[in-house]
């Protein structure tokens, strides 16, 4: 495992063609698939589906940050955010009451590091703690996603996470939190078992790692 530099194999939107193929297979997997212009159709798109009072958790995305969808889901005052509650907690006293909390949100919402034309998408994980929701804890689940995140397949998604995405976020910790991020737990969905559970916004620009 390398942590060295980012390739840029990995930064290049997909084209329209790629983009209608991946969303064809998450379809077919499971998955409602919406294709957006770009993070504001997103952001907007995001109020419509998510009803008012709900219980949302956010993950840990540059995608979620640079949209401004997370400050809306967790400043916005519109939704029962968890994240801010999870924040002011403390993580000795009250780490089951946390672990609760940001596992079975009524909705979370997130992006991947990776989705395949073959209709998976990829989620990988320092600490783990942002996944039991995405695999099914949560009730609803969306995934905001830039094209560049599009690649042809698992094998190449697991290379896009360790080459591009490791060193972009150790870069990030290392700067926020003193030591550089690992790839210590993985999430691979290949198909939604609830119909309508798991939504993908598959934007035509690119954003996020």
């Amino acid at each position: 495992m390398t942590t060295s530099t980012p390739t840029t194999q990995f930064t290049e939107a997909a084209t329209a063609d790629r983009l209608e193929r991946a969303a064809g297979a998450l379809t077919a997997h499971g998955f409602t698939v919406e294709i957006l212009d770009d993070d504001a159709a997103a952001r907007t798109r995001i109020q419509d589906l998510i009803p008012e009072g709900a219980s949302v958790f956010t993950g840990a995305s540059e995608t979620l940050r640079r949209s401004g969808i997370e400050e809306d889901i967790n400043a916005g005052g519109r939704y029962d955010a968890i994240r801010p509650r999870v924040l002011a907690m403390d993580r000795a006293t009250q780490a089951d009451e946390i672990r609760r909390l940001t596992a079975t949100p009524d909705v979370i919402v997130n992006s991947v590091h990776a989705v395949t034309e073959t209709g998976s998408l990829v989620i990988a994980s320092g600490s783990g703690s942002q996944l039991p929701g995405n695999a099914g804890g949560a009730a609803r689940a969306i995934w905001v996603v830039g094209a560049q995140k599009v690649v042809p397949d698992l094998d190449t998604a697991l290379r896009r996470v360790e080459d591009h995405c490791l060193p972009l976020e150790s870069a990030r910790t290392q700067e926020a939190y003193g030591y550089p991020s690992a790839v210590n737990r993985l999430l691979v969905l290949n198909g939604e078992y609830v119909p309508g559970r798991g939504t993908v916004l598959l934007l035509r620009e690119a954003i996020g790692f």
